[in-house]
């Protein structure tokens, strides 16, 4: 019963620690994911906010381009200026690959913590599970523990009356041993001298009834 309890109070202990361990690393996750979303978050924000900045840039110079072509009032030389619109793309090439750039930073930020977030709610459903279960079966431990510490008690005290029981019987079992075995004699000589005893009372007996022995 001591070894039981002992291996309960391990298994017991153990179960612990792995509560105590799935508690710390979702604490950790926790923040990790809190740490993670404000960077994604704010990653969106500034691609919207780049994407917004971009296309009012583009709309200007397209505005301006379109008034430099068309002989508009800024316009003060012979031949319009046009700008660098017709460089390799020109202004316009240019900020339209940031604004994909953006567009495409928004999406993928996005993408990736919708999944970062998928897979944090799976790992806490399934780890809080986890935790549930071993409370559950530390807690049965510690009630099989708690009862058999009862039996424990119970048999040691039961034990202990037994032995006090035992000890009194073996020392009148000496007791009779010493008025009974002790004598030196054999067993033979023990039942004659018995017989001899037993014929003495009876003639005793006898002698006090008035009869005639001789």
């Amino acid at each position: 019963m001591t070894a039981d309890i002992e291996l309960l109070a391990e298994e017991i202990a153990q179960l612990g620690d792995a509560i105590a361990t799935i508690l710390a690393e979702q604490s950790e996750a926790t923040k990790l994911r809190s740490e993670d979303k404000a960077v994604n978050t704010q990653t969106v924000a500034d691609a919207k906010d780049g994407q917004g900045a971009v296309e009012s840039a583009i709309k200007v110079l397209r505005d301006f381009y379109a008034r430099a072509a068309g002989g508009g009032a800024l316009v003060q030389t012979q031949e319009p200026y046009k700008g660098m619109q017709d460089v390799k793309g020109g202004v316009i090439g240019m900020l339209e690959v940031c604004l994909s750039d953006f567009a495409r930073l928004e999406t993928e930020t996005s993408l990736a913590e919708e999944q970062a977030e998928t897979a944090y709610e799976k790992y806490i459903a399934e780890s809080t599970e986890s935790k549930e279960v071993k409370e559950v079966e530390k807690e049965h431990k510690e009630g099989n523990k708690a009862n058999a510490e009862s039996d424990l008690r119970t048999t040691k005290k039961e034990l202990s009356l037994t032995q006090q029981e035992l000890d009194k019987a073996l020392s009148y079992y000496d007791k009779l041993k010493t008025d009974c075995l002790d004598t030196g004699l054999s067993y033979e000589e023990r039942v004659k001298a018995r017989e001899e005893e037993i014929q003495s009372l009876q003639e005793a007996l006898r002698i006090l009834q008035g009869e005639d022995i001789a």
